[in-house]
């Protein structure tokens, strides 16, 4: 499979017509497609519809992919704050981290070493990664747990989807549908760091196959880390129209974050030992030679987001999904800047200074729009999906000066810079069954267009054109025994940060998996074999750039192989364990590094963040109805967090213990129930570094004509013992 599709990836042909005249067509195209209307009927049916807005880019059940499914009333006991990567924390392979130590902000997830510019992330089939920097913020969507049906965690290239390649895994998400009855809740949560988060929600039910459904949040929090403040506003709407074969869906959801920087780590071993939450974004030292803080050292960033999905089921077999989505992006982040040079910014010098302290202000506006669509034919023992995408991004980037300490200038852009993506995709997935083996087929065929100016390097204007199979078989081989193969391929184009970088080579990944599923009353187990190879893959230096953004390099080739097991064990009808590990090893093959002067074949080495253990467990004692204990637990391995295997650059193992009490009270009067939920984090007040970053240079100055290459380390401190508590009021 690897040798067939080797000269599938061609990058750096120019191609604007043929661009601008596939992304018009589609949209002519799908501008013709007319709505049918019937009364609602079958509700099995309706919730089936739903459905087919994520079957585009989900894994079913008979699907030979190894994936893990979490329900809204999974997420719900602990949903108290704390954005979506820490409530996935326990799930198998996912490393979290939090720039404010507590779980609020600016918070990210690994999946087996894959940061988030490698895990894809869709909701409702739409794509969610920024279109350049390839990241997900989920900081812009505050409180968006709270509108979610369902999500799955796909490891490994999965299905096709939507967006940049999977390199690591695919989160699915989807948010809630219709509710037939109306509906109303209010929460309110409280802890630790002043964390507190307000929600009011709110359905109409279904009337005359209409119904509506809403959110209104807020969340704040001081963070752990001095001044590591956020102020976050989320809202969700959603508009359905229903009938037995048709549901019309329209969403509007986002949110707007102020968050205190805290991006830069902790570099200074005694203050990680005895003033941990020290935070060095913002400091300047003022005329008088004293240690001052910025205090708008701030990000500020506003994403609205807005869907029309139109699901149809035109016959018994055949069912279809096309959807229609922009994006709208738009903000910037704060910075102080001691002993800047004027000219460097375009301004003029001041009586002869020609460096100056300054403010400066850093936007990116960005519009991000276009279609999905898909068919389906659907028997008991055949499936194929059609389907695509076409979409757009146009960005802008530009930087002000809006003080300095000589003068405050006029409104002037010192960079001025643009970004635009068109992504294109089809696919074409089927399965079917023989006796008890299930094949699976999903090609995919993905056109990627990008154009972009920078004052750090030259302009761009490449076209990559990726070819992405996977097959596989699953095989039942009783009731409770099922097992799978699967091989797939994945390739992926550079990110905006890696032409500054000077890495511009597409990646290719070849990933092949082979799993078991055991499925009984009291025992659920799902084990798999990986082993995932890269071609010029863009592996983490540990090293962050000046906006504290992590920086990338072409590895080429490495790998990474493991097992991941997770299982559900019901002991009785109050004990149930949810236990689950990876066990992998993760390496560059032949990495070259240049130090002291000298270019090295440093031989196989460790891919930064890619701990080579991490276990997770989930406890849960059930005393009496409607209350459960949870003990959570959370082990990672010992971390490089560069690629020369240096011992200046381990990022110690952890193991961290969480607590969750949660007691439902059913009252059926005026108020249906109380949920009241109870989260202590870290029991044992643990001290422990989640992230950091390492970094080198060459020191060619103390001793002439000597070359030495000097290595230093940050890191992430992580909260102690910290608290949170709410109560859900459903009406």
């Amino acid at each position: 499979m690897e040798n067939l599709f080797k000269q599938s990836t061609k990058y750096k042909v120019q191609s604007t017509k043929s661009r601008r005249f596939l992304f018009s067509f589609f949209f002519f195209l799908f501008s013709f497609l007319s709505f049918s209307q019937e009364k609602v009927q079958d509700t099995t049916k309706i919730k089936q519809l739903d459905e087919v807005l994520v079957s585009g880019v989900r894994a079913g059940k008979k699907n030979p992919v190894t994936f893990t499914n979490v329900t809204k009333e999974e997420i719900a006991p602990r949903n108290l704050g704390q954005d979506i990567p820490i409530l996935l924390n326990y799930l198998p392979s996912v490393v979290t981290t939090t720039d404010a130590g507590n779980g609020v902000g600016y918070t990210y997830m690994r999946v087996r070493g894959a940061d988030g510019s490698r895990i894809n992330v869709t909701l409702n089939g739409i794509p969610f990664n920024d279109s350049e920097s390839q990241g997900t913020f989920f900081v812009n969507l505050p409180d968006f747990a709270s509108s979610l049906e369902s999500v799955q965690l796909q490891r490994g290239v999965g299905t096709s989807t939507n967006g940049a390649g999977a390199f690591g895994a695919s989160l699915n998400m989807q948010t809630k549908s219709f509710q037939e009855e109306a509906y109303a809740e209010i929460a309110n949560s409280a802890g630790s760091f002043g964390t507190r988060k307000h929600t009011l929600a709110f359905g109409t039910g279904l009337h005359n196959n209409f119904e509506m459904n809403a959110r209104l949040s807020n969340i704040a929090s001081d963070g752990f880390i001095d001044r590591a403040s956020s102020k976050m506003f989320g809202y969700f709407f959603n508009a359905n129209y229903i009938t037995k074969k048709s549901q019309i869906k329209f969403l509007a959801f986002g949110g707007k974050e102020k968050t205190y920087q805290a991006w830069y780590g902790l570099e200074d071993p005694e203050k990680l030992e005895n003033d941990r939450t020290y935070n060095v974004a913002g400091m300047y030292t003022d005329e008088f030679g004293n240690t001052q803080f910025y205090d708008d050292e701030t990000d500020n960033y506003w994403q609205h987001h807005f869907q029309l999905h139109w699901s149809e089921n035109w016959s018994e077999n055949w069912t279809s999904n096309i959807a229609l989505h922009y994006t709208l992006g738009k903000g910037y982040f704060k910075q102080y800047r001691e002993d800047e040079t004027l000219a460097d910014y375009n301004l003029p010098d001041f009586n002869g200074n020609f460096t100056s302290d300054l403010v400066r202000k850093r936007w990116l506006d960005n519009d991000f729009f276009g279609t999905t669509f898909s068919l389906n034919y659907r028997t008991p023992k055949t499936d194929i999906l059609f389907g695509g995408a076409v979409n757009r991004y146009l960005g802008k980037h530009f930087g002000e000066v809006v003080w300095t300490q000589f003068y405050t200038p006029n409104t002037n852009k010192y960079y001025d810079n643009i970004g635009n993506k068109d992504d294109v995709n089809f696919y074409v997935k089927a399965s079917q069954t023989f006796g008890k083996i299930n094949f699976f087929a999903d090609l995919q065929y993905r056109m990627v267009f990008y154009e972009a100016t920078s004052f750090r390097f030259d302009d761009v204007n490449d076209t990559f054109l990726f070819f992405n199979p996977k097959l596989g078989a699953n095989y039942q081989l009783n009731s409770n025994n099922a097992i799978y193969a699967y091989a797939g391929i994945a390739n992926k184009e550079p990110r905006r940060d890696d032409y500054e970088n000077g890495s511009i080579k597409p990646e290719r990944l070849f990933d092949y998996e082979l799993g078991w599923k055991y499925n009984a009353k009291n025992l659920t187990v799902n084990a798999n074999a990986f082993y995932m190879k890269y071609k010029d893959q863009l592996v983490l230096t540990g090293a962050l750039n000046d906006v504290g953004s992590p920086i990338f390099t072409n590895s080429g080739n490495s790998y990474r192989y493991g097992i991941e097991i997770e299982s559900v064990i019901k002991l009785n009808n109050k004990l149930t364990f949810q236990p689950n590990i990876t066990l992998s090893q993760n390496k560059n093959r032949d990495f070259y590094f240049q130090r002291d002067g000298v270019l090295q074949n440093l031989g196989n080495t460790n891919i930064a963040f890619s701990p080579d253990i991490v276990f997770g467990n989930a406890t849960t004692y059930s005393p009496i109805n409607n209350l459960n204990l949870t003990v959570l637990n959370k082990f990672v391995g010992r971390q490089f967090m560069g690629n020369i295997d240096s011992e200046k650059s381990i990022l110690n193992a952890y193991n961290v213990h969480d607590l969750n009490i949660t007691y439902l009270w059913n009252i059926n009067k005026g108020i249906k129930s109380i949920l009241f939920s109870g989260l202590v984090n870290n029991i044992f007040d643990y001290k422990y570094e989640s992230n950091g970053y390492f970094y080198t240079y060459d020191d060619d100055f103390s001793s002439p004509g000597v070359i030495t290459t000097i290595e230093g380390a940050g890191y992430f401190p992580q909260a102690g013992i910290n608290f949170l508590a709410g109560a859900t009021l459903k009406f």
